[in-house]
C-alpha cells in the first residue's frame, strides 16, 4: 500500500472536498462551456454598451478571494490573464454558503454579466458558480504592488529558480508572464515552418532510434532493443537521413526535431534540445547564407515586430545583410597568430602560448575549436556568418572551391552563441569515406565525440547525392535571443535537472 504524506493544509482541503460532495456538489465535473476569456472581456467592455457582455461564461483558477457577509470578491486567472468575480448571496442562494469551502487554487466556472464596480474595476457579476476542480495542494501566490501611475510590480512566489524548472506548472500559475516566452517560441517555429512551406520544401520525419548515430561530433545516449537484441542510439542529428532523402529524389526537405546529446549541461546546453535541419538540392553554402539571413530576419520581424531586438541590455540588429568573416581572418584578428596550416603539435603549442586550456591528447580539430570558443566567439555579438572552416573541423562539408585545406561551411553567431551551422554538402563518396575513416581513427585514439563510419550512408552517397546545401538551426538558442533569456532552461518547459533530494517529512502527516 502506498503512503501519501499530507500536511495540515492539504488535510483541511481534503475535508472540504468531502464536505462539498456531502452537499451534493461534484468537485470534478466533466466539462464547462466557455464563451469568453479574461483579456477579451477587459479589452472589449464598454460603459456605453454594457449589454454587449450581458451574458458571459468564464473559467479560471482562484488567485485571490475576499469572503465577506452578503457579498464577496475573488480573482480568477485563465490562460489570458486575471479578472475579478463579484459573488452575491441574493444571486447565488445556498451556493453562496459554499464559499467557505473554496480555496486559492480551486478552479471555478462562472456564468454572469460584466459590469464596472464603484472602484472602477471591470468585473463579472456571477449568476451561477460551478466548482470545476478542487485544489488539494496549496499553490504559491506572488504579491503585487500597484504604483500611483498604475505600474504593477509582481514579486515572485517561487524564490528558488530550480523549483520553477522542476515544477513548471506551479511556475506558470504563479508567474503567468512567462507564458509569453513559450507563446513566442511557438510563433518562432510556426514562422519558420511557413517560410519553408511557402518555398515548396517538404517537412519530413526521420528516426530517433538509430543503429548508427552520425551527422555531428557528440556523445550519444545508448539503449537496447530487446526484440532485435541490438544496441540503438538516440539521434544526435538528422543530417545523414535527410541527405538520403535528397539522394532519393526530393529537392528540398526539412525536419524540426528533438535531438539528444550525452554531454554536460550549462546555460546553452540541455541534453534534449530542438533543432531544425534543411537540405536543398542544387544549391551551395553561398546560397544558403542568403536564405539563412532571410529566414532569421523574417522570424525576428514577425515575432518581435522589428529587426532590432534588445538582448540582456545589448541592441542587436538583424537587418540584412549580416556580417560575413572568414574563420582564419578572425583568428588573426583576435589571437595575433597565424594558425593556418599548423599540425596538431603546432596547434597545441599555440594554445599553450595563448593560455587556452586544452587536453594535451586532444585532436587538432578539438584544439582549434577550443581556441575559437575562448578567444574569438565572445567577440561575435552582432549577427555574424563565420565562413570557410579548416577541413579537419568539418568531416561532412565539401572542400572549398578555391582555398586549399578549407571547406565550404559557415556558422551563424549572435551574442557569442552559435545559432546555425551550414555546408555545401560533401557529395564525393570517396572523399566522404576517407574523412569518416579519419574520424574513426581519431575516435580510436580516445575522442569519443568523433564520428563513426556509416556504411549505409556512404552507399547512398555512392548512388549519387546532387550538389546540396544543408543548414541546421538551434531553435532553443534562437528563442533565448528573441525572448531575452540567458539560460536555455528558461525557454524549455521541462529542462533536464539533477535528481532532487527528498526533504525530511517530519512536518507531514502520513495518509494511507
Amino acid at each position: 500500500m502506498s503512503h501519501v504524506q499530507r500536511n495540515d493544509q492539504e488535510l483541511q482541503r481534503i475535508e472540504k472536498l468531502h464536505e462539498l460532495r456531502a452537499l451534493g456538489v461534484n468537485p470534478f465535473p466533466p466539462s464547462f462551456d466557455l464563451t469568453h476569456h479574461a483579456s477579451e472581456i477587459l479589452a472589449t467592455f464598454s460603459d456605453e454598451q454594457p449589454d454587449a457582455l450581458a451574458s458571459v461564461r468564464v473559467a479560471g483558477r482562484i488567485m485571490a478571494i475576499r469572503k465577506m457577509g452578503k457579498a464577496s470578491f475573488c480573482h480568477i486567472q485563465d490562460m489570458t490573464g486575471r479578472i475579478q468575480i463579484y459573488l452575491k448571496r441574493d444571486d447565488l442562494g445556498d451556493a453562496y454558503d459554499h464559499l467557505r469551502l473554496y480555496d486559492i487554487g480551486d478552479i471555478l466556472g462562472i456564468e454572469g454579466f460584466v459590469f464596472r464596480t464603484r472602484m472602477g474595476e471591470i468585473s463579472v457579476h456571477a449568476r451561477t458558480v460551478t466548482m470545476l476542480t478542487k485544489s488539494v495542494t496549496p499553490i504559491p501566490v506572488g504579491k503585487e504592488e500597484v504604483a500611483e501611475d498604475g505600474t504593477v510590480t509582481r514579486y515572485d512566489a517561487i524564490a528558488d529558480k530550480e523549483q520553477r524548472y522542476r515544477k513548471r506548472y506551479l511556475d506558470l500559475i504563479a508567474n503567468p508572464d512567462i507564458k509569453a516566452t513559450f507563446v513566442k517560441r511557438a510563433k518562432i517555429i510556426t514562422t519558420m515552418r511557413r517560410f519553408f512551406d511557402e518555398r515548396g520544401w517538404l517537412e519530413v520525419e526521420t528516426p530517433i532510434l538509430q543503429p548508427i548515430y552520425g551527422g555531428a561530433t557528440a556523445r550519444p545516449f545508448v539503449t537496447h532493443h530487446n526484440a532485435l537484441d541490438v544496441e540503438l542510439y538516440l539521434r544526435i542529428a538528422d543530417e545523414l537521413y535527410l541527405k538520403r532523402l535528397i539522394v532519393g529524389g526530393f529537392e528540398g526537405v526539412y525536419e524540426i526535431s528533438k535531438n539528444f546529446r550525452n554531454e554536460g549541461m550549462d546555460k546553452t546546453h540541455n541534453p534534449e534540445y530542438t533543432a531544425m535541419e534543411i537540405y536543398v538540392a542544387y544549391k551551395d553554402y553561398e546560397w544558403m547564407m542568403e536564405m539563412t539571413e532571410q529566414l532569421v530576419n523574417a522570424i525576428v520581424t514577425e515575432t518581435c515586430s522589428s529587426d532590432v531586438v534588445s538582448y540582456q541590455g545589448t541592441e542587436l540588429s538583424y537587418a540584412l545583410p549580416f556580417r560575413r568573416a572568414a574563420m582564419y581572418d578572425l583568428f588573426d584578428q583576435h589571437t595575433g597568430m597565424n594558425l593556418r596550416g599548423l599540425d596538431r603539435a603546432g596547434l597545441l603549442a599555440a594554445a599553450r602560448s595563448l593560455e587556452v586550456d586544452v587536453d594535451p591528447a586532444a585532436s587538432a580539430m578539438k584544439i582549434l575549436d577550443e581556441i575559437f570558443s575562448v578567444l574569438v566567439q565572445p567577440h561575435l555579438v552582432q549577427p555574424t556568418f563565420v565562413m570557410d572552416y579548416p577541413v579537419e573541423m568539418s568531416p561532412l562539408a565539401k572542400k572549398h572551391r578555391t582555398e586549399e585545406g578549407l571547406v565550404e561551411r559557415f556558422e551563424l553567431f549572435v551574442m557569442g552563441k552559435e545559432i546555425a551551422n551550414a555546408f555545401s554538402e560533401l557529395n564525393d563518396p570517396l572523399d566522404q569515406r576517407a574523412r569518416l575513416e579519419d574520424q574513426a581513427t581519431i575516435r580510436a585514439a580516445g575522442d569519443d565525440e568523433a564520428m563513426v563510419v556509416d556504411d549505409d550512408f556512404l552507399h547512398a552517397i555512392e548512388v549519387g547525392l546532387p550538389p546540396t546545401a544543408g543548414l541546421g538551426v538551434g531553435i532553443d538558442r534562437l528563442v533565448m535571443l528573441l525572448t531575452d533569456n540567458d539560460s536555455i532552461r528558461d525557454v524549455l518547459f521541462f529542462p533536464q535537472m539533477r535528481p532532487e533530494r527528498t526533504a525530511p517529512a517530519s512536518d507531514h502527516v502520513t495518509e494511507e
